[in-house]
């Protein structure tokens, strides 16, 4: 599995106006679309390509396009949907679909709720959209979820992303012979006994869509 920490002055910037607790939800979701759109950047530096020609106002010039089959892009349900318009942004041909995943605050473990994907991923290169990789379990389970599709390869864009996680997600996606890559704008110091990252930024979803108590 590769992990790629984004350092740049601007992803240190947002990230640091998202962490803190007096951000308010549209500030929160604006700097957060920002940011994944950063982050997307670094993450579609592999993104399959086939040539093209094209006709300038003066001649002809050789090129690319994104090559078939289009990306997919798969939010996690529901905090990754704030992170989908930053995406698209960038990647405004790619086709989406959704995945709902909770995980249980006493086992910790991740369940699935909803799908909204194709049958048959064969070949297919998937960005998943996740805020924090916390624990690992949601995102290994997604992982497993598409690569059992026939995902040919895995990318996870993440806000945040603790060791632990980090740890657990390499070694439960390792059998599946399947690149996976995470690409995060921080790496924290570790998960506190409720499995929240620390310093981390709090609840994404909350912090997203207003809820707080």
């Amino acid at each position: 599995m590769r992990l790629h920490v984004a350092e740049h002055p601007l992803v240190a910037h947002k990230l640091t106006a998202l962490r803190d607790r007096h951000t308010d939800s549209p500030t929160f979701r604006r700097l957060a679309d920002e940011l994944v759109t950063l982050l997307a950047y670094e993450a579609t530096r592999d993104v399959r390509t086939a040539p093209v020609e094209v006709s300038t106002p003066v001649a002809l010039a050789r090129g690319v396009k994104l090559a078939a089959p289009k990306p997919l892009v798969v939010p996690i349900l529901r905090a990754g949907l704030g992170m989908l318009d930053g995406m698209v942004r960038l990647v405004p041909t790619a086709e989406v679909g959704f995945l709902g995943m909770i995980r249980d605050e006493a086992t910790l473990l991740a369940t699935t709720y909803a799908t909204r994907l194709p049958e048959d991923l064969t070949g297919r290169q998937v960005y998943v959209l996740d805020p924090m990789l916390a624990t690992g379990g949601t995102l290994a389970a997604a992982v497993r979820f598409l690569v059992d599709r026939g995902a040919a390869q895995v990318t996870a864009i993440c806000l945040l992303a603790a060791p632990e996680g980090v740890a657990r997600l390499e070694e439960e996606t390792a059998p599946l012979q399947v690149p996976v890559s995470v690409v995060t704008a921080g790496l924290d110091e570790r998960l506190n006994e409720l499995g929240y990252i620390v310093p981390g930024l709090g609840d994404a979803g909350d912090r997203l869509y207003g809820v707080t108590g």
